[in-house]
């Protein structure tokens, strides 16, 4: 017992120091996007504190964490936004930070995601590493901190929970620990309905895993743990609300239908992108659009044609699928692809290729603009 405590405890230093080249990294390219935003802010006359703890869905979390489900707006138009359109997890850990300390339900969602945002970069790098080694782990937690939407990181919303929970969901999958994978797969499912790709990783894997026949005997016990796990926070938390609302199982969609949210295998997305094309400077706009989209669909492609492990590649394609091919805000749509980040691998394996020199240049250029975008995206007429 003695013997396997020093492990444990050597192991742990031993894995964050790994680590630690790409939390560092991250770390700053994080705090450049929150002094930009600061700036911007300050010479507009905002709260750049305001604008990540209490502006849009930051709002919706709060009031969930303060007062529990049950709030609605009825709008003009008829629409009917519910609060139960948003998953509970995020919520619930509000509220348990504000009950053991000072902090109001906007301060501890404000310390979840920057918390959330430091898990979710170490386990991108623990995935990455694990597949294409410690060099491609560090640019590929670099580029997800550079995306272009990577404020929303620091924002009291769910995104940087979600993409924690689903990286080291995956890295216990590639690493066969698949109770933890199952278990880390249910929380997920109970942060954003996206949890669904997690779930669908964990069975992909671990029924691949059986058919390659090396699951037999005691072995498959843990497997099928795993796989019965996954589901539940998500298929809990709609089952629930359709009980809730006395709608039955599918209810839920409901309740998203009142946000005009909905599945529809991309018809309305295009249609939004058709009518940019038709007058100037608007086509712009569209153009960039589509070329959006052709890089996110060819940054997939290659990600197949890289060979990565079954699990990465289900996850970020439900996850890509979700986010093009929903019917709702479309300006929410490069957020809902942030807990993509297996899309960047083949971006990450190419920058680790160049000179130190040279990649930390791009790096290191890229989060800049970052930085003056999400500052100038925050400070606009609508939400992210």
């Amino acid at each position: 017992m003695t013997d396997l405590v020093t492990r444990v405890a050597v192991a742990r230093p031993t894995a964050l120091r790994r680590a630690a080249p790409a939390l560092l990294g991250y770390a700053a390219v994080r705090a450049l996007g929150l002094a930009a935003l600061a700036v911007w802010s300050a010479a507009r006359g905002t709260s750049a504190y305001t604008l990540l703890t209490a502006r849009w869905d930051s709002l919706w979390y709060a009031r969930v964490a303060g007062g529990g489900y049950g709030y609605e707006v009825r709008l003009p138009g008829g629409d009917v936004h519910s609060d139960l359109a948003f998953f509970p997890l995020l919520p619930w850990l509000e509220r348990l930070l504000a009950a053991v300390g000072p902090l109001s339900y906007a301060d501890a969602g404000f310390v979840v995601s920057l918390l959330a945002s430091l898990a979710a970069a170490w386990g991108v790098f623990a995935v990455v590493d694990h597949v294409y080694g410690p060099r491609a782990g560090v640019c590929a937690v670099l580029l997800w901190a550079v995306l272009p939407v990577g404020i929303v990181q620091s924002m009291a919303y769910s995104e940087s929970l979600f993409t924690a929970l689903a990286a080291w969901s995956l890295y216990c999958v590639l690493t066969e620990r698949w109770p933890a994978a199952g278990a880390l797969a249910l929380l997920a499912g109970l942060t954003r309905p996206v949890g669904a790709a997690v779930a669908a990783a964990v069975w992909a894997a671990a029924l691949a895993s059986c058919a390659r026949g090396r699951a037999t005997g005691r072995s498959l016990a843990p497997r099928v743990l795993g796989m019965l796990l996954a589901p539940l926070g998500a298929a809990g938390y709609v089952l629930w609300v359709g009980h809730r609302t006395g709608r039955g199982p599918l209810g839920y969609l409901d309740v998203q239908a009142g946000w005009r949210n909905g599945f529809d295998g991309g018809y309305a997305f295009a249609r939004f992108v058709a009518a940019k094309l038709t007058s100037f400077p608007a086509a712009l706009a569209g153009l960039a659009l589509i070329a959006g989209v052709a890089l996110v669909i060819g940054l997939y492609v290659a990600g197949v044609r890289q060979r990565q492990p079954l699990p990465l590649l289900v996850y970020s394609g439900v996850v890509t699928a979700l986010a093009l091919c929903a019917s709702g805000y479309f300006g929410s749509k490069p957020r809902l692809l942030l807990p993509a980040f297996p899309l960047l691998l083949p971006l990450a394996v190419a920058l680790a290729r160049l000179r130190t020199s040279r990649a930390v240049l791009v790096t290191g250029a890229v989060a800049l603009a970052s930085a003056v975008y999400g500052a100038l995206w925050l400070n606009g007429s609508g939400p992210p």
